[in-house]
Parts: structure tokens; C-alpha cells; sequence
């Protein structure tokens, strides 16, 4: 029998980048975003949930040209059900007042007895706009509220995209919270109908208070970047404002992010959530007891949903431990006869990988 005196040459450890996958990369970015701009400046910025996937969608076929087109398929088919939860979410916050008679006054109150040591026992909403609003003339810091309060409305989809396409089993993790989120703010839409300042004020219930969340992209010339989310604006429930759900979702993505990060970096992106609560705040789109219980919100949500992925992990763990093991053998061997990879060391394929990371089975599925 002959014997191998040299151990054969390691395999690959995979696919490298060439030069042509690097330019068309670059060129299909540079068409997605120049394409972008021309649609945000004769539609709109894309605040529509459908609208905004597909921009996030054609964003990532840009950025991995050279993957299979069953791999942004496959991106397609995991996020329509996230995309049609939005809409439905959208619609049915439109009907969450049911006819009821919204609060306000509470709201008011609640407001006034916060900060109304510093701000002469005014909402902070009326302060702000007396000290920085001007209505012939548009300052820096308007142009800064518009961008920050559309950045709701890619920030967590835009953030959700980038988990797909790096960590499948983390993405299941983002989505679960997020999911929980929307669906306790809606809950409470239903619950507790509340009006925010610049609808109290056209009700008689406040001073003046100008809605002022676009007004900045007029002074630099964007007279249309603002059409969708004006449209969407009307059409919107106007008493969907306990919680605060911009506010909500802009500190949900900085602390699901900041366990990762360099402690550096931790107050630039801190003062995301902090920056969102000015310009809700300013703009007189929310209250601040709106923000305090929006960011309670995303407080609860953390606790619960982790505590529930606790609960299954173990639940899990104890069911697989009093399996017989004959019964998870051959369980095992239908799944090792699905999988086309060996148990051992595989080379890989000449072409890039286009199968979704290995997942914690405790939290979402892997994908074959």
C-alpha cells in the first residue's frame, strides 16, 4: 500500500476579489446613486416603506454585482414580509384614534411640570420655536432637522439590510426586536390616541406652533425632496404621537449596535437618538414625554425579547437533552443527507459564496 509522504496543498480559503469585481462594484454604485438623486429630486425621498426597499434592495444588488441573481432573489423573498408588516402597520396607524377624542391636555401638563423650570412654564416645543424659528428665514439647523427627520425612515431599514447581508443570525435578532417595537407603539395608538403640539395648537390648546419637520430642504433648493413625506404627512393619523416612534427607533438601532463598538465611537452615536429628540421636539411633531416613553419602549422591548430568546434557547436545550439518542441520530440523518457540504474540511467553491452565514439555531434558522 502506498503511503502519502507529503500532506497534499491546503485548499484555497476562498474566492479573492479581482479587479473587475472591485470596478463593477464602483460602477454600479456610482448608477444606483445617481440614479437616487434623480428620483429623490422629482419624487421625493423615498419615506414610503415599499419605496424605501426597493432602493435598498437595488443599493445591495449594486453593492454585490457580481453575487448570483439567486442571492438577491433571496434578499427579495426575506423582506417582503418585512416590507408588507410596514404597510400594514402604516395603514392601520392611520385608523389606531377610531374616532375617539384624542389627549392632548395631559400631554401639555405632563410637559409643563418636566421642564417647565427652565422654560418659563411653556412646552418645550413653544420654547425652542421662540428662541430658534424664524418664519422668513430658514438657518442651518432647519436644513439639519429635515435630514435627521427623514433619516427615521431609512435609518432602520438601511441598518436591517447591512445585518442581512453580514450576519443572518443577528439580522433575526434586529428583526425580532424591531418587530416587537412597532407592534407595542401601534398597541398603544390604539390604546391611548394623543395629539401632538401643532395639533393642539390648531385646536385652541396651545399658542402657535409651526410644523416645521421640511421646511429646510427649500433652502438648499430641494423643492421636491420633500413630496412623498408631505403627501404621507396628510394622509397619516394625526394623533398617533404617544409613543414616539422616531425617537424610538433611532436609539433601538444605536443600542443594538453599541455593544459592538468601540467605546470611542459611543457618543457620536449616542447623539443620533439625542439629535432625533431636537428635531421632534423643535419641529412640534412630539412632545417630551412622548421621547421618555419612546425610549421606555425600546427599553421593554430589549428586556422582553431577550428574555423570551432566553426562554426558547433553554426550552430548546431541555427537549434535545431527554431526546433518546438513537431518535437524534436519526433525526440528525436527514438533514446530513440535505447538506452538501462534508463534515470536514471543504474546498470552496471557485465562484463567491452567496449562502447566509451560519446562525445560532437558538435564533433564527439557517438557511441552505
Amino acid at each position: 500500500m502506498a503511503v502519502l509522504t507529503d500532506p497534499p496543498p491546503p485548499a484555497p480559503a476562498g474566492p479573492t476579489a479581482s479587479p473587475d469585481g472591485g470596478r463593477r462594484r464602483v460602477v454600479a454604485m456610482a448608477i444606483w446613486g445617481t440614479a437616487f438623486v434623480a428620483a429623490w429630486l422629482a419624487i421625493g425621498l423615498p419615506t414610503d416603506p415599499a419605496y424605501a426597499f426597493l432602493w435598498i434592495w437595488a443599493g445591495t444588488i449594486a453593492w454585490q454585482s457580481s453575487r448570483p441573481w439567486r442571492s438577491h432573489l433571496r434578499f427579495a423573498r426575506d423582506w417582503i414580509p418585512v416590507v408588507l408588516l410596514l404597510a400594514a402597520y402604516n395603514l392601520s396607524r392611520g385608523f389606531a384614534d377610531n374616532g375617539a377624542t384624542p389627549h392632548a391636555m395631559e400631554l401639555i401638563v405632563a410637559d409643563r411640570f418636566l421642564t417647565g423650570w427652565a422654560t418659563g412654564g411653556e412646552v418645550p416645543t413653544i420654547w425652542l420655536q421662540e428662541h430658534l424659528y424664524r418664519p422668513d428665514q430658514v438657518h442651518w439647523w432647519d436644513v439639519a432637522v429635515s435630514w435627521i427627520y427623514f433619516s427615521h425612515f431609512v435609518a432602520t431599514l438601511a441598518a436591517a439590510a447591512v445585518l442581512w447581508l453580514r450576519d443572518r443570525a443577528r439580522w433575526g435578532a434586529y428583526m425580532r426586536r424591531w418587530g416587537f417595537l412597532c407592534a407595542a407603539g401601534l398597541a398603544t395608538y390604539f390604546l391611548y390616541p394623543a395629539a401632538p403640539p401643532w395639533w393642539a395648537a390648531q385646536n385652541g390648546l396651545l399658542t402657535d406652533v409651526a410644523r416645521i419637520s421640511t421646511r429646510g430642504w427649500k433652502e438648499i433648493g430641494m423643492h421636491g425632496a420633500g413630496n412623498l413625506l408631505n403627501a404621507g404627512q396628510i394622509a397619516s393619523n394625526p394623533v398617533a404621537a404617544m409613543p414616539s416612534l422616531h425617537t424610538a427607533f433611532a436609539l433601538f438601532v444605536v443600542l443594538f449596535f453599541l455593544r459592538g463598538t468601540r467605546k470611542l465611537w459611543w457618543p457620536l452615536l449616542l447623539a443620533y437618538p439625542l439629535a432625533m429628540t431636537f428635531t421632534l421636539i423643535y419641529s412640534g411633531e412630539h412632545y417630551l414625554i412622548d421621547v421618555l416613553v419612546g425610549w421606555a419602549y425600546v427599553g421593554l422591548t430589549f428586556l422582553v425579547v431577550g428574555l423570551a430568546e432566553r426562554w426558547w434557547a433553554a426550552r430548546r436545550a431541555r427537549r434535545a437533552a431527554l431526546a433518546p439518542a438513537g431518535a437524534t441520530t436519526a433525526a440528525a440523518e436527514p438533514a446530513r443527507a440535505a447538506d452538501p457540504a462534508p463534515a470536514g474540511p471543504a474546498t470552496p467553491a471557485a465562484g463567491p459564496a452567496d449562502s447566509a452565514p451560519a446562525a445560532d439555531p437558538a435564533t433564527v434558522p439557517v438557511e441552505r
